[in-house]
């Protein structure tokens, strides 16, 4: 079995009751925050190495950077890593691209990731507050303006929306 099904069925799955399923996401969240503030302090270096290699270094376990690699995977410069193949020996890449980065963590409402420090030095308040609005406003569905029947009509033609594309509807 894949590495990354292991983990979700472990994450995700029915294996685990209430208590520790809370458990394993508190400690995960912790451990990804960790990986997070080494990562983003040194933001333009690319990193590489198994899954195992990366587990060691970043001193956690197979199952847990390998949901650190599914969770950071579209987040990355123009490449995905093969997560849904992976096993421990799967060299795989990190080299981020801070802006999807940023965007895919207020997107997963991880405050504690999108509010970490190391971000100050890599993209100004303003582009964060850019980023913030706009994947704010891609989950937000607008309705598209009633038109009436005595309106004009939206195609242009001068006439009544009654009098003219409204007779079909």
């Amino acid at each position: 079995m894949a590495l990354l099904e292991t983990w979700r069925n472990l994450a995700y799955g029915d294996g685990l009751d209430d208590k520790k399923r809370e458990e394993l996401w508190s400690g995960y969240f912790q451990i990804e925050k960790g990986i997070y503030e080494q990562i983003l302090s040194q933001p333009e270096q690319v990193i590489t190495g198994t899954v195992k290699e990366l587990a060691e270094k970043y001193n956690t376990e197979i199952l847990i950077m390998t949901g650190f690699l599914d969770g950071i995977n579209e987040s990355l410069k123009g490449y995905e890593n093969p997560i849904d193949t992976m096993e421990e020996d799967t060299e795989v890449k990190i080299e981020i691209d801070p802006e999807k980065l940023y965007y895919n963590m207020v997107e997963a409402k991880a405050t504690w990731l999108y509010e970490l420090p190391q971000w100050d030095a890599i993209l100004t308040p303003e582009k964060r507050k850019e980023l913030y609005k706009s994947q704010k406003a891609s989950g937000t569905v607008r309705k598209a303006k009633k038109i009436f029947p005595n309106d004009p009509c939206p195609c242009g033609s001068g006439k009544k929306y009654k009098k003219c594309c409204g007779k079909n509807a």
